[in-house]
C-alpha cells in the first residue's frame, strides 16, 4: 500500500476519533453539569472562618432533587430579591418551625420542641446584636452567615424559598491547603 494513502486514512481516522470523544465527552459532562454539581467561588465574608473569599466549591445539586435540606446544610440559593445572584449561607431554620433571635442565641420552637431549644453554633466566631422572631411557611428556610456580625441573612432579607435552593456544598477545591469533602459540615452532638 502506498504511504500517502494510508498516512490520509489515519488523520481521517484520528479526526473522527477525536470527534467521537468529543461527543462523549460532552455528553457525560453536560448533564453533570446542568442536573448534578456545578462550580461556585466564595465571595465576600459572610460565611468568615467556615469559608473565605475566593475558594472554589463543587455544589451538590442532586441531593435535594432526592431529599430534603437539613439544618445546618452550607446551600447555594438564588437571592430571594434579584435571582440572578447567588449567596451562600447555612441553614438555621426549617419549614414550619418559629426562630427567635436574643442577641446571639437563636431559639427554634417547631411540633418536636414546643418549648424550644437554642441552636448550639460553635462555628460561628463573630456574634451580632439581633432581637427578632419569624415563623416560617411550609416551603420557606431561614439562613445566616457564620460571620453574624458581616452577613445579609434572612435576618434582613426575609426567608428563602425551596425553590431557590440550587445545593449544598459538596466539595472545596481550591486553596489546596483546605481542600475537604463537605465543607462546612457542622453536626452538633446530641
Amino acid at each position: 500500500m502506498d504511504p500517502i494513502v494510508e498516512n490520509k486514512k489515519t488523520s481521517r481516522q484520528s479526526f473522527w476519533d477525536i470527534l467521537r470523544f468529543a461527543v462523549l465527552a460532552l455528553a457525560i459532562v453536560i448533564p453533570i453539569r446542568l442536573f448534578v454539581a456545578q462550580p461556585f467561588i466564595v465571595s465576600g465574608s459572610s460565611m468568615y472562618p467556615t469559608f473565605y473569599n475566593g475558594e472554589y466549591l463543587i455544589i451538590d445539586e442532586l441531593s435535594y432533587r432526592l431529599g430534603e435540606p437539613k439544618r445546618n446544610d452550607v446551600v447555594v440559593f438564588r437571592y430571594p430579591k434579584d435571582t440572578k445572584k447567588f449567596f451562600i449561607k447555612r441553614i438555621i431554620g426549617l419549614p414550619n418551625e418559629t426562630l427567635e433571635i436574643k442577641e446571639s442565641a437563636v431559639i427554634i420552637y417547631n411540633e418536636e420542641h414546643r418549648d424550644g431549644f437554642q441552636l448550639a453554633e460553635s462555628f460561628v466566631k463573630n456574634t451580632s446584636k439581633n432581637n427578632s422572631r419569624i415563623t416560617l411557611k411550609g416551603d420557606e428556610y431561614f439562613v445566616m452567615g457564620d460571620n453574624r456580625s458581616a452577613s445579609s441573612d434572612s435576618r434582613y432579607w426575609g426567608a428563602v424559598k425551596r425553590h431557590l435552593l440550587v445545593g449544598r456544598a459538596f466539595l472545596r477545591l481550591w486553596p489546596v491547603a483546605r481542600i475537604s469533602v463537605s465543607p462546612g459540615n457542622y453536626q452538633p452532638a446530641d
